[in-house]
């Protein structure tokens, strides 16, 4: 679909938003308006936090017509009934929840991974660990095959919706990767573009797929490059680390602030040097998930959001520790048994602080 922005109608939304913020319509359009919700006004913070998390398979129990999600069934393969269901949803949950708190800033948004429908983020965001549906929540059916899909949810007193879409990755030998959701909304009163990726795996023998994350990196680029002079948050699970071409040479990333006019800063660059990473394969760690930022927000100018801090969050209760040492993701099954854990990945997050 196209996503061409009508520059002029934009700014005028936008300065609307300064008094009136927008909300929901029906989930059945992929690009969507949100100019006819009932007004909450968006307040100002000192303090925000904003995170992604691959919930590691955040299914219902119900199976979807056409998607391979059988093996998410009370007769499947995992025995997914409503208990178990309902536990993951507060673990998930209890996860979020823990990332704010007023030292270290207010959750106002998070990216999500592997999200099988909107009523599954509706049953997450009911949760009351999240405020009893607090937040807010979106979520497009895509393409895959497995119905796994990305999530976005935020605190509709702090960001401010304005219009949300998901912009397909079509590769240049046929066929199509998961869409990027990109939502835009006002923060403390500056126009944010926000895309949420996850993009293809590279595991299973997937052939081909460094290309097909190249496709995408190229395909986020150029809806980044439409965005004007905006300010904007890419988050996701690349299913490639932050030093490999995708990341540089496909967005332009930096892992530096000094002098960044061009591109996007990626401080999970420096992280992943150190050795660090968010989910684990063989016992490598790898840092799939990252979130990066345009060079505005480095901007100390007095009274604006500004980048404070970004790293992996991995609190004790979602580590799982080894025998030998060694740690890893708490993760919700071990083969097919419920482990009453959280994800095999660890979330990110990113914390702003007015200058």
């Amino acid at each position: 679909m196209s996503i061409y922005r009508i520059t002029i109608s934009r700014i005028c939304f936008v300065a609307l938003l300064v008094l009136f913020s927008c909300g929901q319509v029906p989930n059945n359009d992929p690009a969507r308006r949100h100019d006819d919700e009932a007004p909450v006004v968006a307040r100002s913070s000192d303090h925000i936090a904003v995170a992604f998390y691959n919930c590691e398979n955040l299914f219902d129990y119900h199976h979807q017509p056409g998607k391979q999600d059988d093996d998410f069934t009370p007769e499947g393969k995992y025995h997914y009934t409503r208990e178990v269901y309902e536990q993951k949803l507060h673990n998930i949950a209890t996860v979020l929840q823990s990332m704010s708190n007023k030292e270290n800033g207010e959750l106002a948004m998070a990216g999500l991974a592997e999200i099988e429908n909107d009523e599954v983020l509706a049953d997450l965001c009911s949760q009351p660990e999240l405020g009893n549906s607090h937040f807010r929540h979106i979520c497009h059916k895509g393409p895959d095959p497995r119905g796994i899909n990305t999530g976005f949810i935020y605190d509709p007193s702090l960001f401010a919706l304005i219009e949300e879409e998901t912009i397909p990755v079509i590769f240049e030998s046929g066929g199509h990767s998961r869409d990027i959701l990109h939502v835009s909304g006002v923060l403390d009163g500056d126009t944010v573009d926000v895309f949420v990726n996850h993009w293809t795996s590279r595991r299973n023998a997937n052939a081909g797929s460094d290309d097909k994350r190249m496709m995408a990196a190229r395909t986020l680029h150029n809806a980044i490059a439409k965005v004007a002079k905006g300010k904007v948050i890419v988050m996701g699970d690349f299913n490639d680390n932050p030093t490999d071409v995708s990341i540089i040479d496909g967005l332009g990333a930096k892992a530096e602030k000094d002098g960044l006019m061009d591109g996007l800063y990626d401080p999970f660059i420096n992280i992943y040097k150190e050795g660090r990473g968010t989910e684990q394969f063989k016992g490598d760690w790898n840092l799939f998930d990252q979130i990066l930022i345009s060079g505005n927000w480095l901007d100390g100018s007095r009274g604006r959001l500004r980048e404070e801090s970004a790293d992996i969050y991995a609190p004790d209760f979602i580590v799982a520790r080894g025998r030998r040492g060694g740690d890893a993701p708490r993760r919700s099954f071990k083969g097919s048994k419920w482990m009453n854990g959280y994800s095999d990945h660890f979330p990110v997050v990113m914390r702003f602080r007015k200058g």
